[in-house]
């Protein structure tokens, strides 16, 4: 079964199960046409991470994490020499402000991830698992509603450049941008596509591609080199792993920061107890917010504790102290997208990519969107052109499984920015805590606090509502109806007997196919 942001990335992983591969291929494979079907949220210039359990093989049992996100690059140029422009990607009822330009644009990972993963783990020829998304690219996919809200939301990026405004382009009126129901292609992506299944990463981290954007960057304002493609390295790490609710939660590891934050919301919540009245009651909310709050207070410190050699940020001491904290006090003051597969032997792949939302550049005669990590505020909280040269990004993009006590297993992942942590939380809260179908665990309505604005989806009941709003200190912003903006968690699972369900998140036009 898979789960994913768009039929046409489900069913090309689908593709990849009936002809015999396992979770990790039919992953790569929805990704390489989430590229086509999903071209805003994700790309083969952005970043991601790859949590792999295989039922089979040296590794079967065994939870193994592909960290290939953005790395910075080596030398960070002046502000007075780099392209790096402000722009407000408009969700509707709020923005939200990112920088593009070259000199926004990370080292890309991707490339590089699908190549080590398959390598290590694939059953399939590299051909096979692009040949859905290359038939994409050239066929076209009609843009759906949600990915025709997804452009709009982005529409001030594609417009920055020539680049992507043709490659964005509207078929009957090219002046225009491709708009819903309309069928977007991409020719070149899918000689992309076609070229590196034969070829390799290395025409891309050191061949043609690599220095065209290199040179790009040396003359229109970057900061990678022909260097910085040609270090690049997959990360290969051991999953952040947890016991809570009576399930085993493996999540993205540090340096990522979204596996730390849900991990300790999930912590804290268990520490705190049950909560009586049940799952959409005030007390249910109350404790959310709370859990959230502490959360956003305590992420600098989570943070740092992730960098200190032998040092648990998850251990038993900082859980009691905010416990604690939590208990002595009253109530008050990106463009991702993910792909959950489980095969037929029971093995497991949580994928999570992004491109951030894109810098508005294009390697040309690729129709690679590179990415604009160094321009994403919620990934440098000391300010833009700050980051230290050459390390890993952090992100909060969560892949996670879940393996409970009976054997039954789940994949889930979001995107969503920095909503991704609370969406995540909320899920495995309503799944874990509360009990509810997976199905269900993915509908409910959301929340999410960030600084003073507290943002709610309808469908809460209108007392509990009133129970968190009528002593926050925040900003209330309710939203009329739910939306891309709080995530999108795309989940499967197969139960002890091998039976299975999947849900796929409506907020991002989600797809489950078995």
């Amino acid at each position: 079964m898979v789960a994913a942001g768009h039929p046409a990335t489900a069913a090309a992983a689908r593709v990849a199960l009936d002809a015999g591969g396992n979770a990790v291929d039919a992953a790569l494979a929805g990704l390489c046409a989430a590229s086509v079907a999903e071209p805003v949220l994700a790309s083969l210039g952005g970043g991601g991470f790859l949590l792999a359990r295989p039922a089979k093989g040296p590794s079967a049992g065994r939870t193994l994490v592909y960290d290939f996100f953005v790395q910075t690059p080596k030398r960070r140029r002046s502000e007075s020499e780099i392209d790096f422009r402000a722009v407000l990607a408009d969700f509707g009822p709020a923005t939200q402000p990112f920088h593009i330009g070259m000199g926004a644009i990370a080292t890309p990972g991707v490339v590089g991830g699908v190549f080590a993963a398959h390598r290590d783990l694939g059953r399939l020829p590299m051909r096979e698992i692009v040949a859905p998304a290359v038939a994409l690219a050239r066929d076209g996919v009609p843009v759906d509603a949600v990915q025709g809200y997804v452009l709009r939301v982005v529409d001030a990026i594609i417009a920055a450049s020539a680049a992507t405004r043709t490659l964005f382009a509207s078929p009957d009126r090219p002046e225009m941008r491709i708009a819903e129901g309309e069928r977007l292609r991409l020719p070149e992506l899918a000689d992309t596509l076609e070229i590196l299944a034969i070829e390799g990463p290395d025409l891309f981290y050191r061949g043609e591609m690599a220095a065209r954007l290199a040179a790009d960057c040396a003359g229109g304002g970057g900061h990678l080199s022909l260097e910085d493609m040609r270090g690049y390295a997959i990360e290969r790490r051991a999953a952040l792993a947890l016991d809570a609710f009576g399930a085993r939660v493996e999540l993205n590891p540090p340096p990522a920061a979204g596996g730390v934050l849900v991990g300790f919301g999930l912590l804290l919540w268990q520490a705190l107890g049950r909560v009586a009245d049940g799952f959409g009651s005030a007390e249910h909310l109350l404790r959310l917010l709370a859990v959230m709050r502490a959360g956003a207070r305590a992420r600098t410190e989570l943070s740092a504790g992730c960098d200190r050699p032998g040092v648990d940020p998850l251990g038993p001491p900082m859980i009691e102290r905010w416990c604690r904290e939590l208990q002595g006090a009253p109530p008050a003051p990106r463009g991702t997208t993910h792909i959950s597969v489980v095969d037929a032997d029971g093995g497991l792949a949580s994928l999570s990519v992004s491109n951030g939302e894109g810098s508005s550049y294009v390697i040309p005669g690729t129709g690679i969107v590179l990415n604009n990590m160094l321009g994403e505020g919620d990934l440098q909280p000391d300010g833009a052109n700050l980051w230290p040269v050459d390390v890993r990004m952090s992100s909060m993009m969560t892949p996670a499984l879940v393996l409970e006590r009976d054997g039954a297993t789940t994949a889930l992942g979001s995107g969503g920015s920095s909503r991704i942590r609370t969406a995540m939380l909320q899920v495995l809260t309503n799944r874990l805590a509360f009990g509810l179908p997976l199905a269900e665990a993915v509908a409910a309505p959301r929340m999410h606090l960030e600084d003073q604005t507290l943002s709610l989806e309808p469908g809460f009941a209108e007392r509990a509502v009133a129970a968190v709003t009528g002593g926050c200190a925040a900003e209330i912003q309710a939203w009329p109806a739910q939306n891309m903006f709080f995530g999108g968690v795309h989940a499967v699972r197969r139960d002890a007997r091998g039976g299975c369900e999947g849900a796929g998140d409506a907020r991002r036009g989600g797809s489950v196919s078995a």
